[in-house]
């Protein structure tokens, strides 16, 4: 106990540390409060700072010279410490909640009830944590330190009640699971297939950001198993669900080996053929270049084949030209030990290939000139036929060699 209060001692920034002398100071209970305390308690970087206190947000507000009333309905105030975001400090005051009917904030909130109670509302065990600077003392009324050294995710409470209260929650745990590489709990993991109608009422905006911070763990199988067996993916996504089937082991072993640059397209990949895979990113709300990449690398998604350097050339040429390293990436983490696709990948883009009429030697204005044409169909076919035929052999691109098969094609396409 004393070797996590004095870390917490030393990790609190002084701008935290001065909100809540100030607020104790005038006669009030302020805390540092949540995955702050987590954080640190765990040995990681926290990001944000959370105080919470039983000052009333009137009251935050008359305490300090430059605050803005970020929720007050909810009981925020931002407090000013300085110029800048950097220098913010939020500070809510403890409270109970109303029903949920919306399946993501309360109808109603109850300023002046005790910290225990405020901890009470929250999701997880290792997030109901508190430090009171002033007293120096953690207050952890759930065993929430408990279930960190576990390495444990645990409901604050009844699982189903915490889960359908808050419908982003279920997303949440298993995040949570994958960022922290914790397990989540038999008993909490229980309580979220009857929670998840909540989850349906969610944004799909919240969703596809808890996914998105899910792929980028450092083994997102840790969470997207969980999500699999608790139906969450299939809410979520049920074509994808479906078209996995039992086979999740390897779909989550190709995630885990993954650049997190292309674990979308992976996530997405049993969609690959179907026109609407991409169209469930949209759904859920992915920005259009998200989708497009996405789109893009499921073109060369390729099948267990050893390759031939044109394959590959022809693969990539296919592609955007910022997108063709992220192709060497998808293709890196294939299960079949294809390293020959890789190779030829890199070696392609290393020597700088022709893939497109922009890496020709020989422009379409250079072209016309040399066969006396003007710009149209015909001229639009002879430049494809040349693309294709230095992709087949990329020493064919020289100028001499382009403006010879260029006056042999022109008597075949014509003028």
């Amino acid at each position: 106990m004393a070797d996590a209060l004095d870390r917490l001692a030393h990790a609190v920034p002084p701008k935290v540390r001065e909100v809540c002398e100030t607020i104790a100071a005038a006669g009030h209970q302020a805390v540092i409060v949540g995955g702050c305390v987590r954080d640190v308690l765990m040995g990681r970087e926290p990001g944000d700072w959370d105080v919470a206190s039983s000052a009333h947000p009137e009251e935050v507000m008359k305490l300090f010279k430059r605050t803005i009333p970020q929720g007050l309905q909810h009981g925020t105030v931002k407090v000013m410490m300085g110029k800048g975001k950097e220098n913010e400090v939020e500070v809510t005051t403890f409270r109970g909640e109303g029903a949920y009917s919306d399946a993501r904030r309360p109808d109603s909130v109850t300023f002046g009830v005790p910290l225990v109670d405020d901890l009470a509302r929250r999701d997880l065990t290792v997030n109901a944590i508190a430090y009171d600077i002033a007293k120096k003392a953690i207050i952890d009324p759930f065993g929430g330190q408990q279930d960190i050294e576990a390495r444990r995710l645990r409901a604050v409470g009844n699982a189903v009640d915490r889960f359908t209260e808050d419908g982003l929650r279920p997303m949440r745990a298993v995040r949570f699971c994958a960022q922290l590489e914790f397990d989540l709990d038999a008993e909490t993991a229980a309580g979220i297939p009857p929670s998840l109608p909540s989850l349906s009422k969610v944004s799909r905006e919240r969703v596809s950001d808890e996914l998105r911070k899910m792929l980028k763990a450092r083994e997102p199988s840790r969470g997207l198993r969980p999500a699999y067996s608790t139906g969450i993916l299939e809410n979520i996504v049920p074509p994808l669900f479906a078209r996995i089937g039992s086979d999740v082991d390897p779909w989550l072993a190709r995630i885990d080996r993954a650049d997190p640059a292309v674990r979308l397209a992976l996530f997405m990949l049993p969609l690959k053929d179907s026109h609407g895979g991409v169209g469930f990113l949209r759904a859920l709300k992915f920005s259009n270049q998200e989708c497009h990449v996405v789109s893009q690398l499921h073109l060369v998604a390729n099948e267990p084949t050893v390759p031939t350097a044109q394959d590959v050339r022809q693969d990539l040429a296919r592609l955007d030209p910022e997108i063709r390293p992220l192709a060497i990436c998808l293709w890196e983490s294939e299960t079949y030990g294809d390293v020959t696709r890789v190779e030829l990948g890199r070696k392609t883009l290393a020597d700088k290939d022709p893939l497109t009429a922009r890496d020709l030697a020989l422009k379409g204005n250079e072209l016309m000139k040399e066969l006396q044409m003007q710009p149209g169909p015909a001229i639009g076919r002879i430049l494809e036929f040349l693309v294709n035929w230095v992709i087949e052999d990329p020493q064919r691109n020289t100028r001499e060699a382009l403006v010879e098969k260029a006056r042999e094609l022109e008597l075949e396409v014509g003028r």
